[in-house]
């Protein structure tokens, strides 16, 4: 009998009528839990319990709560091994990733713990007399958080954290993905001290579910902030929600992110970060490359190379098959959707180069280590393709590659710049020039030169643009600007009505000075 876990609601856990189990992703028959499916009502409920607690949490001193958020980070260090082996059974990646997702969670608490004690306003000079001009950071009031299942610790804690130090209370719905790692996460913010009601968890789905439910709560007035992870077609909907709620919401979506390989290139180096790119988790990552640009001198070399490379990953269930490259599918949902772009890929008339959809007993690469049938594998795919293909436009979630010729840096960056999309980029490249245009003029959040697509650090902002999200930032201290507001404060000890603009003693020239005629 698997076990059960339910809602964390003010300091309560709560059950539901319906439950859904958590399994291994590398051993279907493998069952970690059953989690509920929130009711409308629960999630209701934990919205008005994150309102009554909003109050007190907001009168507590900043550098009381980056105390506690520290404390969260001290919990999280003890427990770094264990959460890292419950991650990586539950969504599959190495268990050197699931070590770093993890390691990026400590870090953010140990940035935004002195954050508490940074949270600094301004002395703003007033142009009249006797009076003060001041601003101050204010919490917004209750955030919803709604996070996906490929980075189940780092990317909430993103979320979370900064939310808590600047004094919001927060609903969380964790994806239905990995619903093991966030109750394991909430349960270490609650031993931190975090007060009840300050934190709550609902569990269940998106559709229908738990995070349809909490963006309601927007129409109802019970949030006043939202952050979503996941994909652009729903962060689209969020973002109307929310725009017609006029709530600012924070849209971390979908990637098709390009990786130049210029022909000055390192190729050896190039080719490393272009493996890593496609196909480390299994290309489940936001900013997995989606096309590899590549110049036209080198991509006969560069071609050949690196479809002998993905021929040699290693590739099997984490735990068991040490040294894999990448694991399974989270869970055959993500697989089926993956499956699909084989279709897009044939229609469209790009080249396979290397492929066979699922990975099988009787079709598996040389590189397999152990059963692939007893989760959800896929064989690392390469194309051959061109711009305008729905494989070239396309967020494809999976270990998936393309790669597409160009002759230049200017056809590098227009075709670079061509897909809806712009999250992170990368060009590997030793001319300055060259390396300096491509900064200058990609369209994407974040940029690698001499790097891979991938890789985020704590204190440095993460997010896109386009179709890739709305402008917010998460990470470091740009964050800060998505869970509060400014205030500003203006504080008259003349005892008069003084005006701006109108009471101003502002002072009058005097007239011109001729500096010719001053000297005869």
């Amino acid at each position: 009998m698997a076990k059960r876990f339910q809602h964390l609601i003010g300091g309560v856990e709560v059950d539901s009528p319906t439950h859904t189990l958590s399994r291994n992703s590398s051993n279907l028959e493998d069952v970690l839990g059953e989690f509920p499916n929130a009711t409308r009502e629960q999630v209701r409920l934990a919205c008005q319990t994150a309102r009554d607690a909003a109050a007190e949490w907001r009168r507590t001193p900043a550098p009381i709560r980056g105390e506690i958020i520290g404390s969260i980070g001290t919990a999280i260090t003890r427990e770094k091994e264990a959460l890292s082996h419950l991650l990586t059974r539950e969504m599959g990646k190495t268990l050197k990733e699931a070590r770093g997702d993890v390691q990026e969670a400590i870090d953010t608490c140990h940035f935004f713990q002195s954050e508490g004690r940074r949270l600094y306003g301004q002395t703003v000079p007033s142009e009249m007399q006797n009076k003060e001009l001041m601003t101050y950071r204010r919490p917004l009031g209750v955030a919803a958080i709604i996070t996906a299942g490929n980075f189940p610790i780092a990317v909430p804690s993103w979320k979370i954290i900064p939310a808590l130090v600047t004094g919001n209370t927060i609903v969380w719905k964790p994806s239905e993905d990995c619903p093991a790692a966030a109750y394991a996460f909430a349960k270490l913010m609650e031993e931190a001290g975090l007060p009840a009601g300050v934190l709550n968890v609902v569990f269940g789905g998106g559709k229908d579910g738990a995070g349809q439910y909490l963006v309601e709560m927007l129409d109802e007035g019970l949030l006043n902030k939202i952050a979503f992870t996941g994909s652009t077609a729903v962060g689209r909907q969020i973002g109307a929600a929310a725009g017609r709620n006029l709530i600012h919401p924070t849209l971390e979506l979908g990637g098709k992110n390009p990786l130049v390989v210029m022909r000055d290139a390192d190729l050896d180096n190039a080719l490393s970060g272009a493996l890593w790119s496609a196909f480390g988790t299994g290309g489940q990552r936001c900013t997995s490359a989606g096309n590899i640009l590549i110049d036209a001198p080198v991509y006969a070399e560069f071609k050949k190379r690196f479809v002998a490379m993905a021929r040699a990953v290693a590739i099997g269930d984490p735990l068991k098959q040490p040294g894999v490259l990448y694991g399974p599918f989270i869970n055959e949902r993500f697989f089926r959707t993956w499956e699909q772009h084989y279709e897009w890929g044939a229609a469209d008339g790009a080249k396979l180069l290397y492929g066979k959809g699922r990975i099988t007993r009787t079709s598996k690469p040389k590189g397999f280590k152990g059963d692939p049938e007893a989760a959800f594998y896929g064989w690392p795919t390469i194309w051959e393709a061109r711009r305008g293909m729905k494989i070239f436009q396309t967020e494809v979630f999976g270990p998936t590659i393309n790669l597409v010729k160009v002759n230049g840096i200017d056809e590098a960056i227009e075709t670079a710049n061509s897909v809806d999309y712009g999250l992170s980029s990368a060009i590997y490249t030793n001319n300055r020039d060259w390396a300096y245009q491509f900064k200058d003029r990609i369209q994407a959040g974040m940029t690698s030169i001499n790097n891979s697509t991938t890789g985020a650090e704590a204190h440095l902002p993460f997010g896109g643009v386009k179709g890739s999200g709305n402008g917010t930032r998460e990470s470091g201290i740009w964050v800060l600007e998505s869970y509060t507001y400014w205030q500003a404060v203006n504080d008259d000890v003349s005892g008069k009505l003084q005006l701006a603009q109108m009471d101003t003693g502002y002072i009058a020239p005097r007239p011109p000075v001729d500096v010719g005629a001053l000297v005869d």
